[in-house]
């Protein structure tokens, strides 16, 4: 390679990673309608930019003109590796790729094309999980990501047809879903230690909030790299004493949260926090402040008897 085309093949680098980062709300978009969880979703989307980052960081000047178009490759780098941890969890239901009937594909759908997609849209992600896996990645790239067929059929590599049909059944099954939905069970209150932990974020006591670290404690931040043990860790807060952002306790999938609201009065949280405990201690914390996407999916839901202002709940 010579010295010339160096600083060519950097820029280029660069532009292809920079170009990744763009498609990040999007490919989280698809892989937390495919796992039925938005934390679950992030982590195949951060899985997903590392294994595409060390594979370009690996591209010679030469390899350049045949890489082939970023955003199909990173939805199949994403979708291969959300397919190996649904797999590994359990067995989802299979279903048979027969003919189907058609399925309208036009650039200004009909109005009953656009109700199906709004349908697709609103539907909570962790819905999406019931679908068979077929129907639900093709559900999710055509309703909610607006793919067109074609392109489904090839990130799938599925037929056109196979992917009209998967369309159909996977539409109908949603709004069984849809219509069957029971409403939101009553909210569990938050945890003693959840609780201790935004009273003394919201107090500002970073010392005492440091004491709570475990030894061994892990910060994982997206598109940051992980920090590991309380001296580490404890930067943490620092960062955080020169913000104005308010903790409330929060509940999403069934695990415990922390609802960050960036002002103390704003009607709803700006992003999450996710604190694992041991013997009292925190074991991780996993703070989305740099990817914020993960928040506008997610079903938060505010523990009981605790508001944004900080309010006992009148409830």
């Amino acid at each position: 390679m010579s010295a010339g085309s160096q600083p060519l093949e950097r820029d280029r680098r660069a532009q292809l990673l920079a170009l990744a980062e763009e498609l990040r709300p999007e490919l989280h978009r698809y892989c937390a309608r495919l796992m039925g969880s938005v934390i679950d979703g992030e982590d195949v989307v951060q899985d997903t930019l590392v294994r595409a980052f060390a594979a370009l960081q690996d591209l010679k000047s030469e390899d350049f003109d045949e890489t082939p178009p970023l955003r199909p490759w990173l939805f199949r780098i994403a979708h291969n590796r959300a397919l190996d941890l649904l797999r590994g969890g359990a067995v989802r239901a299979a279903e048979p790729i027969d003919a189907a009937s058609d399925v309208a594909d036009p650039s200004s759908p009909d109005p009953v094309e656009m109700l199906m997609r709004q349908e697709a849209v609103k539907t909570a992600v962790s819905r999406f999980v019931e679908l068979p896996t077929l129907q639900r990645s093709v559900v999710i790239l055509k309703d909610v990501l607006d793919e067109s067929l074609i392109d489904i059929a090839a990130l799938l590599d599925l037929t056109v047809d196979a992917v009209k049909g998967h369309l159909a059944r996977g539409r109908s099954r949603l709004r069984e879903i849809n219509a069957q939905a029971r409403p939101p069970a009553a909210t569990r209150p938050a945890s003693a230690a959840a609780a201790r932990y935004a009273a003394l974020f919201n107090r500002r006591d970073w010392d005492a909030l440091r004491a709570l670290l475990a030894d061994d404690v892990k910060l994982k931040q997206s598109a940051h790299p992980l920090r590991v043990g309380r001296a580490d860790v404890g930067m943490f807060f620092t960062i955080y004493a020169r913000s104005n952002v308010w903790l409330v306790p929060a509940w999403l999938e069934g695990r415990e949260v922390i609802a960050v609201f960036e002002e103390r009065a704003d009607p709803k949280p700006s992003y999450m926090m996710w604190l694992g405990w041991c013997d009292g201690r925190i074991s991780f914390i996993r703070d989305y402040r740099h990817v914020r996407y993960v928040a506008a999916d997610a079903e938060l839901a505010l523990a009981p008897n605790v508001d944004p202002a900080g309010r006992a709940d009148a409830h």
